[in-house]
């Protein structure tokens, strides 16, 4: 490589691209671009080429080209992007603790969370508690049947001490802009109606201890030099799970608990973590409305959170569009052996969730593991055939990066923490996009995705300048570049 580099450095010295000597000074020959260079990014359909770095393309100011275009218009803002990422789950965890090398695990982590020649994640989630994506079920205060611990004199994380916490702790320190949102999937089984981490609803009487828990969940984490972005008051509240920690929790419940409970006790103890609402599909987008719809709980609320497994993503901008004053975050959906299709997941990842949940307001976009080993796990209960963003080797470490992997870096790689989207063209003869503008150097990123089974040439306009580009049959392509 370095001999390559020297090689092209050389040659750029002994010629400038505009065909005169270094330094020469006088007018552009004629037909030369005359606008900004722009980096050109690419993974097809077929595989061939994974997020790879083409010729770079080149703005002109001549007369707009009279095909489909892409208009990107930085007059029109929206939101502040949170990041990209995925969740490091307990399975996660442990996977790269004790199934890889100390030096794989860096090499690894500084791919996923550091920033050229990494993907630069920035947002993740973990677990509160166990997950099916655990080694075992637990809670951070479990006691024998028929005992209760209403001060939470037993609450501890110590079992996040071996994998996750030095995981995170590590990702943090490569990337410090990361930001981690926490969920529960149950609290302890104390608190419920079924007495167990499997099934039933909150306790009325366990509404202020379960405040209590995140609260110490929260404190603990920062204690740890963890801080905790975000919450989400119940993972999937819909849904009550047969073989793995879940709790149903319907807008009423969660109206309260929210608004006479965990608002109140993290507002006490300026605890500035958001508190999100939902977290569960977008087909039941009532539910989230009946609880923006209470009279005190969505003082407490900051947003709504989405996962993909039933619905449109359109929902979404629905919600938006009836509390604008509430953010949006994408914060699970997973890929696995049920759609196996590298194609078919490429430009249904990166038109749904990359274009289509930030175009709905998404701050941030989360997948769900970001590892996991050959065999789908290791998992406790749950799904069986999940697909992890990479794929870790159990006996030699060794790590396959999965189509979730390159639909995340497209936009991870270019749109940084702080970006704000920008008006872009989308929707048009098979071509999806949504445009971002970098808040440390102006830089933008325009992501387009052709669904089509044809490739399509169309012509990308900004500031007066425009380029033309054919992006292949179900290709994705991110442009980058700097005013």
């Amino acid at each position: 490589m370095l001999r390559g580099f020297l090689w092209a450095l050389a040659a750029s010295v002994a010629c400038a691209p505009n065909g005169r000597a270094p330094g020469e000074v006088g007018p552009e020959p004629p037909g030369q671009p005359s606008g900004p260079a722009v980096e050109v990014w690419l993974t097809t359909a077929d595989g061939s080429k994974l997020l790879s770095r083409e010729s770079d393309a080149h703005f002109d100011s001549g007369p707009a080209p009279s095909i489909t275009t892409i208009a990107v218009d930085e007059g029109a803002t929206y939101q502040a992007i949170v990041g990209f990422g995925a969740a490091i789950t307990d399975a996660a965890a442990w996977l790269l603790q004790n199934r890889m090398t100390p030096a794989q695990r860096e090499a690894l982590l500084q791919e996923l969370f550091g920033r050229n020649p990494g993907i630069g994640l920035s947002f993740t989630r973990l677990t509160m508690g166990a997950s099916d994506f655990s080694l075992r079920q637990y809670s951070y205060d479990d006691l024998p049947a028929g005992q209760t611990d209403p001060t939470l004199a037993h609450f501890s994380i110590d079992p996040n001490r071996a994998d996750v916490l030095p995981v995170v702790r590590r990702a943090l320190a490569i990337n410090p802009q990361l930001k981690i949102m926490a969920s529960p999937w149950s609290p302890p089984g104390w608190m419920k109606t079924s007495g167990s981490l499997i099934q039933g609803t909150l306790l009325p009487e366990a509404y202020g201890p379960l405040a209590e828990y995140f609260g110490r969940y929260i404190e603990a984490y920062g204690g740890e030099g963890v801080p905790i972005y975000a919450i989400t008051v119940q993972n999937e509240p819909h849904y009550e799970p047969s073989d793995y920690p879940g709790m149903r929790l319907a807008p009423p419940a969660r109206a309260r608990f929210v608004g006479g409970y965990l608002g109140p006790l993290l507002a006490s103890r300026g605890i500035r973590t958001l508190i999100l609402d939902w977290d569960h599909n977008w087909d039941e987008y009532t539910s989230p409305l009946q609880v923006l719809a209470d009279s005190v709980a969505p003082r407490y609320i900051a947003g709504i959170a989405w996962h993909c497994y039933g619905g449109d993503v359109s929902a979404q901008t629905l919600v938006h569009d009836a509390h604008p004053e509430k953010d949006a975050y994408f914060t699970e959906c997973s890929g696995g052996e049920w759609a196996a299709n590298f194609a078919d997941n490429l430009k249904w990842f990166v038109r749904t969730l990359v274009i289509g949940s930030t175009r709905g307001w998404a701050k941030g976009v989360l997948l769900w593991n970001l590892a996991l080993d050959e065999q789908h796990g290791p998992h406790t209960g749950g799904c069986g055939n999940c697909r992890g963003v990479v794929t870790i080797n159990s006996a030699s470490g060794a790590v396959s990066r999965n189509v979730e992997y390159y639909a995340l870096a497209h936009a991870s790689r270019f749109a940084r923490p702080g970006a704000h989207r920008i008006a872009s063209t989308s929707g048009i003869e098979g071509l999806e996009s949504v445009a971002f503008r970098n808040a440390d150097d102006g830089s933008k990123a325009l992501i387009v995705v052709n669904t089509a089974a044809q490739p399509r040439s169309f012509a990308v306009r900004w500031a007066g300048q425009a380029f033309v580009y054919t992006v292949p049959a179900g290709a994705v392509v991110t442009f980058s570049w700097k005013s």
